[in-house]
Order: structure tokens, then C-alpha cells, then sequence
């Protein structure tokens, strides 16, 4: 098939410049394809730019193929130069003008060779009005995600799971994750100042379903969870979020990788209860046997790499209450050589065996789940630390103090006639919590006029 008959869904058809298949200008850029949205945005530019530089055909040129403006020296490694009307599949359609968006340069296209931008460069004029687009552009950041060499810390914008995965490599702090289960108890712990979060999947079920955490929340709930929770402060607090059991075997964990990493989670744990789980303090518990786990941990660590993410992945095991420590340690070692990043035994039956965790399994990192009044014993975040412990989560840490605080109101409502609500507890000062000034400062940037006179 050549490259004029090539299909048009992923975006603008760039066709060749020659049909002479020797000729390196008669390859496609990037299979032919350049985004869209860049193309038309780039065109709509240039063409103000150099509408008056064209020039006309010549006697060489055919009266379908006008030579477009040529690109500087500095654009070489990202020219797009192609006719102005082509033969696609026997009708003639507009072609695009010379161009070299900066998003494409930043994001999208690569060549193959310096032959083929220097093919296409011969004997072409540079004009001023070139050479100052091509200066402004060579200004932008080029994220090169082919070997990942890009400075997080001077672009500004470093992902969530960046950011939680060098503290994990360049710290030897404790990373501690208080449990949020909504988005309000999220933004009650970002007001705090935590500067980590944990999605609980027990919490999440009670809120989003009203039900036990019995393995009735599916991918779906938690995912888009865990997006509005990542996404209250992008560039605030990295979250961690459960993910089960992955929600069915090896593509189903990897479609579940997938998702998440689109969500913006910056960490999430994988666990080897069988598809009927339960919560980890709660009696009763069953696990699949190791080759299962370990396929759900290699499924989950191909779909991370495949998508090119510093998501940190956390191999959790229940199978300490059903086959004891010594199978947790050999089942956790054996996740750890597939590449996990993090480890997480649940259920610690002493304080010793937990500390003795982190021995067995030095130096990877390992994440304590402490659920004050469950099955384990209670384990202070100082302890933790002495203990060597790199990530501590408090799962109920919102929910329980929530159930609590709520349940008392609704009594002295019942019994009362009210709530009792303290006076500085105002609607406007909870809408401050949940960002109202955000909000407002977004309206008054845009020149709206909504919040003029105040709330």
C-alpha cells in the first residue's frame, strides 16, 4: 500500500514529496500522520506569515505544486514540507502548507534521518519570517520520552508518579498517606498539609456504594475515585489508591494499570485475594495461589512499562492469616524480582514481625497499613519509622472519625432539635475547603464578573 492510500483516522495525511520509493523525501513523516488539532492551529498561523512569500510555480513544477516556504536550518530535525494539492485514492485534495508546529515538535513527530530533511531543504531560500518562527519554537521544552532523559524538576509540571517515585529513590523519609475516601475528606487532607494521600477501596466502597468492603466495588468505581481525587490538586499531593485485586485476571489488571495511569494515581496496590475478597481486618480471608499473584504482578508491571509511567507499584499479600510469615516473604521476594516497587504485607500479627519485614526484605521498600482497633497491632508513624518503613497509610483515618462525628449530630438533631454545629463552622468557611477562592480567582482572571460584590 503506498503512502497516499494510507487511512486518515489518526489525524492529518502528510503525503510523500516524490513517488520515486528510492527517494528518501518520498517517506512519510511518522507513518504519514501529525496531530490534528496542531496541524490546523500551525496552518491557520503561517499562512498569515508567509502569504507573501510564496512563490510561483516554475517551469519545473507541475501547476498542482507549488514550493512552499522553506524551513530554516534550526527547524531541520522536524521539517514539514509537502505540495499544495496531492492524489489521494483518485480525488485532489488540499494538501498542508510548510509547517512545524511546536506541539509536534514538542510531542509528536520523528524522522527517520537527517537524509530526509536535508532532501527536502536543498536549494530552499530561508526567509526572515522563517528564521524567527524557527527561533521562537527552538525556545519550547522537547519532552523526549524515548529515553526519558526530561528534568521533571525544571519542567515545572513533574507527574504525580514522578514525584512519589523519587521521594521512594532519593529520600529516606516516611511518606505518610492519611486515608480519604471522598472528595471532601481529600481536601480536608490537603488543607491539613499532607503531603501524600491513600484512596481507601473500604472507604470508597461505604461512600460511593453504601456497602462493606466485600469486593463490590468494581474498576469503574474505583477509577473514577481515584481521577476526581487525583485531580483536585494536580500538582498538589501524590495519591496512592487501592486497586484490589485487579478486578480479573492478566488483562483485566492490565486495563485497570492502564486506567489508573490515566487518572493521574500516582501509586496503587495489587493483592492476592482470590475475586471474593474482603476487607484485610476482617476474618475469613483466602488467597489465589503464588503463580496466580505473581501473573497479576507481572500484568500490572508490562502495562506500566508499555505505558511508559513512573506509577509505583505496590505488591500487596493477605496470606499471612491463611499460610503465615514465611509464605508472605517468599510470595513478596518473588514480586519484588518481577519488578515491584514497593511491598506491603497486610495483617502483621506483632509489632517483631513487622520489624523483622523490613530486615527480611531490605532494602526494597516496604508499606505499612495501620487500621487503629483492626486485627493488627497499633503502630505509631515514629515507630514505623525507627522500624524503617518508607510508606505508612492510615486507611480508616478519615472514615472512622467521620462516622463518629456525624452519627453524634444526627442524634442531637433527632433528640435536640439540632445539630450542635460549632458557630465557626459556616457554609462559606466548608466551600473554602473545597476551594471556592480557586474557584472565584478563575472567574476574575477571565475578566467574569460573577464574584464582584464577594459571597
Amino acid at each position: 500500500m503506498s503512502a497516499a492510500t494510507r487511512d486518515l483516522d489518526r489525524g492529518v495525511f502528510i503525503p510523500p514529496l516524490s513517488n520515486n520509493e528510492n527517494d528518501p523525501a518520498s517517506q512519510p513523516l511518522t507513518n504519514g500522520f501529525v496531530d490534528a488539532a496542531a496541524v490546523s492551529q500551525a496552518v491557520h498561523e503561517l499562512n498569515e506569515k508567509f502569504s507573501s512569500s510564496r512563490e510561483a510555480p516554475t517551469a519545473n513544477q507541475s501547476k498542482n505544486q507549488v514550493e512552499a516556504p522553506p524551513p530554516s536550518p534550526q527547524q531541520l530535525h522536524v521539517p514539514v514540507v509537502v505540495p499544495t494539492v496531492h492524489e489521494y485514492e483518485g480525488k485532489t485534495t488540499p494538501a498542508i502548507q510548510d509547517i512545524t508546529p511546536p506541539t509536534a515538535k514538542a510531542e509528536n513527530i520523528e524522522l527517520n534521518s537527517a537524509t530526509t530533511a536535508k532532501a527536502r531543504h536543498d536549494d530552499l531560500k530561508v526567509t526572515p519570517a522563517m528564521e524567527a518562527y524557527a527561533n521562537d519554537a527552538a525556545t519550547l521544552p522537547i519532552h523526549d520520552v524515548s529515553n526519558k532523559t526530561t528534568d521533571y524538576h525544571n519542567a515545572g509540571s513533574m507527574a504525580s508518579a514522578t514525584r512519589l517515585k523519587r521521594r521512594l529513590l532519593e529520600t529516606d523519609e516516611l511518606i505518610l498517606c492519611p486515608g480519604v475516601y471522598d472528595g471532601f475528606s481529600a481536601r480536608i487532607a490537603l488543607s491539613v498539609g499532607f503531603t501524600a494521600l491513600y484512596m481507601t477501596g473500604a472507604g470508597t466502597t461505604a461512600s460511593r456504594l453504601g456497602m462493606a468492603d466485600l469486593g463490590v466495588a468494581q474498576l469503574h468505581d474505583m477509577r473514577e475515585h481515584a481521577e476526581m481525587i487525583a485531580n483536585l490538586d494536580p500538582q498538589g499531593p501524590p495519591l496512592i489508591a487501592d486497586m484490589d485485586t485487579g478486578y480479573g485476571g492478566p488483562i483485566m489488571v492490565a486495563n485497570s494499570v492502564q486506567q489508573y495511569i490515566r487518572a493521574g494515581v500516582a501509586g496503587f496496590h495489587i493483592e492476592d485475594q482470590v475475586q471474593t475478597k474482603r476487607c484485610g481486618h476482617l476474618q475469613g480471608k483466602k488467597v489465589v495461589d503464588i503463580e496466580t499473584f505473581l501473573s497479576r504482578i507481572r500484568a500490572a508491571k508490562a502495562a506500566k512499562d508499555r505505558a511508559n509511567s513512573d506509577i509505583v507499584l505496590i505488591a500487596r499479600t493477605d496470606a499471612n492469616q491463611q499460610h503465615g510469615y514465611d509464605e508472605c516473604i517468599t510470595r513478596l521476594k518473588a514480586a519484588r524480582a518481577l519488578g515491584a516497587d514497593v511491598g506491603l504485607l497486610e495483617g502483621f500479627t506483632s509489632k517483631e514481625q513487622a520489624r523483622q519485614a523490613v530486615v527480611d526484605l531490605a532494602p526494597w521498600p516496604l508499606l505499612l497499613n495501620s487500621v487503629e482497633n483492626g486485627t493488627s497491632p497499633l503502630i505509631t508513624v515514629q515507630e514505623a519509622q525507627q522500624m524503617g518503613f518508607r510508606i505508612m497509610i492510615f486507611s480508616f483515618a478519615s472514615l472512622a472519625p467521620a462516622y463518629g462525628a456525624i452519627k453524634a449530630a444526627l442524634e442531637k438533631l433527632k433528640t435536640d432539635g439540632v445539630t450542635g454545629t460549632k458557630k465557626e463552622l459556616t457554609p462559606k468557611l466548608l466551600f473554602e475547603v473545597c476551594g471556592l477562592k480557586d474557584s472565584m480567582e478563575v472567574d476574575s482572571a477571565a475578566g467574569g464578573l460573577a464574584f464582584a460584590g464577594g459571597v
